[in-house]
């Protein structure tokens, strides 16, 4: 009979966040794979699998991109060494990537949206970006129309 130990389960590939309001509330337009800048502890508190990325937002300012209002809660084994929760953090995109963005933000109604935080296969903390543009709530409820839809068309196919 195998043991199951006391250690936590960690996450060394695969999604740690994701923001699913984000697809509801903006129309993703582009989306880009971003490296973020993190510190040990930082690292640590994702690869228990937890952190939040519903409320933050993406921000391109003094020739950088930065990732603001991300919660990643602090690593309790790090007594204080800690970092702050809920701090600006560097986003990684080439100089070309980031003039794009910056270019589009500037336009009216785009705003950039972070939609998973994740692991890649080689174990390095990877932010998915998208690009949007605000719905209004005639499109939200249009959105959700169609996902109702889509729901009993395939309850009907089921069963049908």
């Amino acid at each position: 009979m195998a043991q199951k130990s006391n250690k936590p389960d960690l996450v060394t590939t695969g999604i740690v966040a994701e923001n699913r309001r984000a697809r509801f509330d903006y129309e993703i337009i582009d989306t880009l794979e971003a490296g973020i800048m993190l510190t040990g502890t930082e690292v640590k508190s994702l690869r228990s699998g937890r952190a939040q990325i519903a409320e933050s937002y993406a921000s391109p300012e003094r020739g950088e991109l930065w990732l603001i209002n991300a919660h990643i809660p602090e690593y309790l084994q790090a007594n204080r060494f800690n970092h702050e929760e809920r701090r600006p953090r560097k986003l990684l995109v080439s100089r070309k990537q980031l003039a794009k963005l910056d270019q589009e933000v500037s336009r009216a109604g785009n705003t950039i949206v972070p939609l998973k935080l994740y692991f890649n296969d080689r174990g390095i903390a990877k932010l998915l970006i998208g690009l949007g543009k605000g719905k209004k709530s005639f499109d939200k409820r249009e959105t959700e129309k169609a996902r109702d839809w889509n729901r009993e068309k395939a309850r009907l196919l089921k069963h049908g």
